[in-house]
């Protein structure tokens, strides 16, 4: 089996009967998005960087309790989110050493446009969201999860997430019509930092 175009699920249950490579696999697939997720936290990049890596070290520990009928993304988004969770709750300084650089295959032109627009929209939304309500937010726009998985990867109901993400959007309406928006919709983020 091709490992590529295998899903996550299936990946996982290879990495549960000891595939390496199964598992480099969903690293692989998933270490922007985690480094972005944590990097959301106020962290600073190499925070974000070791939190990132813990969470990946934490999953590939307890990838024998993953329950492979369910999505692999929330999953490993819950074990991020604690690694962030634990990160501020016993915080400690750590390097600012940048993140290297990760090879970028778009246009650069399209690239800029998009990775400007997503900036000044999240930043709008960290400014006048919390911290739950921005997180349900960036689970859904930034990484298209529904509020299943929200509410997986936030250890909330889906009826709290339905909350979170209908008081966001209000909150955020005003602000982005003063900034020219019309829709209160939110672009993508950025794949390799912060938004």
């Amino acid at each position: 089996m091709d490992l590529k175009s295998a899903a996550d699920e299936e990946l996982a249950r290879q990495s549960q009967a000891g595939s390496l490579e199964a598992f480099e696999e969903l690293v692989s697939r998933y270490e922007r998005r985690i480094y972005a997720f944590t990097a959301q936290w106020r962290c600073n990049p190499s925070e974000a960087r070791e939190v990132t890596q813990d969470a990946f070290v934490r999953a590939f520990q307890a990838i024998a309790q993953f329950d492979t009928r369910r999505p692999f993304a929330p999953w490993l988004f819950a074990i991020a989110r604690r690694r962030c969770v634990d990160l501020h709750r016993h915080f400690r300084p750590v390097s600012e050493d940048p993140l290297p650089d990760l090879p970028d295959l778009d246009d650069p032109a399209e690239v800029l446009a998009r990775r400007e627009e997503g900036e000044n929209v999240w930043r709008l939304a960290r400014r006048h969201l919390g911290d739950g309500q921005y997180q349900a937010i960036w689970l859904r726009y930034a990484e298209d999860m529904n509020v299943a998985e929200i509410a997986q990867a936030l250890g909330k109901t889906q009826t709290h997430v339905k909350v979170l993400l209908f008081r966001a959007r209000q909150k955020l309406a005003g602000p982005l019509r003063r900034a020219g928006r019309e829709t209160p919709a939110l672009a993508p983020a950025t794949e390799g930092g912060s938004p």
